[in-house]
């Protein structure tokens, strides 16, 4: 998992997320008491576990699942214009009302992974390439 200290993590269950496994996770009472969780939500109380293990303070606030696009953009931490940016571009859908650009929630979180992956395999991508110098201690032109 891997905790990242001042990173936010959004946790959102899509419908099909939200369902018991019955005999799969739960939450046990000192008393004995279970009651089951739906997977996801098992996975995302670990998470909770691994960093308040770690040391570390957790925030817990929930979001609505459509929201003022600045709001989106500060509860994944990208910039307001960056996110309006991609909505301008059609990367992901929105309705405005007189003074507010409203997307949700899921469709946010959705761009985040994208960009994030894409960033990633860029990165992976400049630090597969030959280095600029050559250790044979001559220049690359002839």
């Amino acid at each position: 998992m891997g905790v990242m200290p001042g990173r936010p993590e959004v946790f959102l269950l899509r419908e099909s997320e939200r369902k018991v496994a019955p005999g799969g996770p739960a939450l046990v009472g000192a008393d004995g008491e279970r009651d089951e969780v739906p997977p996801r939500v098992y996975e995302v109380l670990r998470f909770v576990e691994e960093v308040l293990r770690s040391g570390y303070g957790v925030q817990i606030t929930p979001l609505r699942t459509e929201l003022p696009i600045d709001e989106a953009a500060d509860a994944i931490e990208m910039d307001r214009e960056e996110l309006r940016l991609y909505a301008g571009r059609g990367d992901i859908s929105f309705r405005s009302s007189q003074y507010v650009d409203w997307v949700q929630l899921a469709d946010v979180l959705d761009l985040n992974a994208r960009v994030n992956a894409e960033r990633e395999q860029a990165l992976r991508g400049l630090s597969a390439e030959e280095p600029w110098g050559d250790d044979s201690g001559r220049s690359g032109r002839q």
